[in-house]
């Protein structure tokens, strides 16, 4: 394994420690194309609800960030996935865009595992970062495929200047106030003459434009936490103050869909998941510890739709019933404090199986607790979105969003005051309701607008997990959305097999 003493030399910002060769070239050429300065648009999630909207951010603590990105003429899948875990990282030494790291033991295991969840998937291009530790991660998952591999030196992991080499307790002892600085208010970090995290923001859109430009309707991306990050904030308009708020965990898996606007405009926009990883979102992890966690179960039929796996099956009742055993079973091992449901039977019933399973894994010893809240409850909104089909489109702003968006503004801080007990060292609460409350759910977490809610996907029996560090009074951070690998045969294609015949 490749160490390096504590007593390292704190390196200049010319180093080759702190940037590889930046004129490093890319193994096969990326086409050109033209670029308009417009807004970003993007499109809804839902996929009866397929509206495309402009993202507008009003004055909240987290903003938006212009967009310019080139038009599309063809839909695009782009899957993120973060490097194995490296030599440094097993360190707890800062790495920034160093390139002295390697892959652990650890490390190769994580990448051939994501080479396996990925084997199935069918991609046209893979761009990665030349840096060591993510370079080898996308020779794994790439295996035999015949296509060449994309180097982009714009995709290194953040530059971290002085900070680079560092253990963590070296850079807290060394740098004290500016270390703290870092940990608390990233996106305004000062250090050598750089803002890190905003030069990062820049430099992913440098990369769309050129993942975007190339000619492929399935593309992966292997690279950095923080620049994952980033890419993922660019694309779906949200500024560097959103730097740690969406989590990206050694090989974990992303996945962003991009469709063609009319008369030449920037492309549609949505976070189909975050952070898929190869083990449970709710197992041990690295990042910052949490005692309090919120996870929201999607179940119901009346909105987003695995791939149309409700029409397929003959009793989508029946179906709804096998994927809340499955949701049950991948959260047997959560200590829950509380469930709280929609009134809806569906969720109702999802509620019960998952409480008698949780019942059945702590018997004796479990103090759940089961609520219902009408504010959780949008099987009528889905309903007649359904009916509204491409007319959504103009009631965008009618008395149906109004009344998710409302519900959700309710719903939102009753769930974080169920997190708020004190006599709870650890918390954990479960709420059980539609995609489309859920959605809303993730626009509150993130301060965004009703507007805003095309942003995310969400199929019936995923899970999303949000983690408060800080407490619920703080800014929740997304560990994962729309996470179905537990659904077997339901789970939802990381890829996409034919886009040609796909609505995205």
């Amino acid at each position: 394994m490749l160490s390096v003493t504590s007593s390292l030399t704190r390196l200049t910002t010319n180093s080759p420690l702190h940037h590889p060769n930046p004129n490093s070239t890319l193994i096969a050429p990326i086409p050109k194309s033209n670029h308009v300065a417009l807004p970003l648009r993007f499109r809804s999630g839902i996929k009866f609800a397929s509206k495309w909207i402009r993202s507008v951010i009003n004055g909240s603590e987290l903003s938006s960030e212009p967009n310019d990105f080139a038009a599309i003429t063809v839909p695009k899948r782009v899957v993120l996935v973060r490097h194995g875990q490296s030599t440094w990282n097993a360190e707890g030494r800062i790495q920034g865009s160093s390139n002295f790291s390697v892959l652990t033991e650890k490390g190769e295991s994580q990448a051939e595992v994501s080479r396996q969840m990925l084997a199935a998937d069918q991609f046209d291009v893979c761009f990665a970062s030349p840096l060591n530790r993510s370079k080898r991660t996308a020779e794994v998952i790439w295996g035999s495929r015949k296509e060449k591999i994309i180097t982009d030196y714009d995709l290194r992991e953040i530059d971290l200047y002085s900070f680079q080499g560092l253990l963590k307790h070296e850079g807290k002892s060394k740098f004290g106030d500016a270390y703290s600085h870092w940990q608390t208010d990233a996106s305004n970090f000062y250090i050598d003459g750089h803002y890190p995290v905003r030069e990062l923001w820049s430099r992913a859109r440098s990369c769309w434009k050129k993942v975007l430009a190339y000619d492929g309707r399935s593309v992966l991306v292997v690279a950095h936490n923080a620049v994952n990050q980033a890419l993922i904030g660019t694309a779906l308009g949200l500024g560097p103050e959103y730097f740690r708020v969406l989590v990206q965990s050694n090989c974990g898996v992303s996945a962003l869909d991009f469709s063609p606007s009319s008369e030449g405009s920037p492309p549609y926009v949505c976070l189909n998941r975050l952070n898929q990883t190869p083990k449970s979102p709710l197992a041990e992890s690295g990042g910052r510890k949490a005692n309090k966690r919120m996870v929201l179960v999607s179940i119901g039929s009346g909105s987003c739709i695995n791939e149309g796996i409700y029409e397929s099956h003959p009793e989508g009742k029946n179906l709804d019933a096998e994927l809340s055993q499955k949701v049950a079973e991948l959260l047997s091992d959560v200590n829950m404090t509380s469930i709280i449901s929609s009134p809806g039977a569906v969720c109702t019933e999802a509620a019960a199986v998952i409480s008698n399973v949780q019942k059945a894994s702590y018997s004796g010893t479990s103090n759940l607790v089961m609520k219902q809240s009408q504010d959780l409850d949008s099987e009528n909104i889905a309903e007649q979105s359904i009916k509204l089909g491409q007319k959504w489109f103009a009631t965008l702003n009618s008395k149906i969003v109004t009344k998710l968006w409302d519900q959700s503004g309710q719903a939102w801080p009753y769930l974080l005051s169920e997190l708020s007990y004190e006599s709870q060292l650890e918390n954990v609460v479960v709420a059980v309701a539609p995609p489309l409350s859920h959605i809303a759910l993730l626009g509150r977490c993130l301060n965004l607008t009703k507007e805003q809610l095309s942003l995310f996907h969400l199929d019936s029996g995923s899970v999303t997990v949000i983690d408060f560090p800080d407490g619920p009074a703080k800014q929740g951070v997304v560990k994962c959305t729309n996470y179905t690998a537990h659904l077997g045969k339901w789970a939802a294609p990381i890829s996409k097999s034919s886009l040609h015949n796909v609505e995205l």
